[in-house]
This record gives structure tokens, C-alpha cells and sequence, in this order.
């Protein structure tokens, strides 16, 4: 089964990322946490998306987590360079 994601939110944008939070529905009525850090432009574009383990109750927690998790995950890469 291949999933759509979608971008409800408002993209965040921190320097070149673009994090935008992309909770989905679980069968079971909660909602998992996704993530999408993207930056570049036309065919030297990247979208690193995550998906956490966690499952929450409400479609904003859930977007509030991976908000959160694309934030730092952005942090730390650009402060290893």
C-alpha cells in the first residue's frame, strides 16, 4: 500500500529547509507523526521525510511533534558545518 502525504500545515522555513509537518490517520482513530525537510530548487531539490514510531491522539500532536523533530533535526545539521 503506498501513502499519501500530505502538507497541512504551513511550512516552517529555517535558512535553505522547508520542515513541514504531515500527521496521517491510523486505522485505530490516532494519528502517526511525518515529516518533511526539504530544500533546493527544480532537479537539485532533496525531501528528507521521517516517520516516527510514536502515535498520538490528536492530529495536532502529532504535527507538533514532527515540527519539533524537523526542527532539531535542521539544528543539527547545519551546526555540524
Amino acid at each position: 500500500m503506498i501513502h499519501t502525504i500530505t502538507f497541512e500545515n504551513n511550512p516552517v522555513t529555517v535558512g535553505k529547509y522547508r520542515i513541514a509537518a504531515c500527521p496521517r490517520a491510523l486505522p485505530c482513530g490516532r494519528f502517526a507523526a511525518q515529516v518533511s525537510v526539504a530544500s533546493g530548487r527544480g532537479s537539485a531539490s532533496t525531501d528528507r521525510v521521517m516517520c516516527f514510531t510514536n502515535d498520538f491522539a490528536t492530529r495536532d500532536a502529532a504535527a507538533s511533534f514532527a515540527l519539533a523533530q524537523g526542527l532539531d533535526w535542521v539544528r543539527s545539521t547545519t551546526q555540524a558545518h
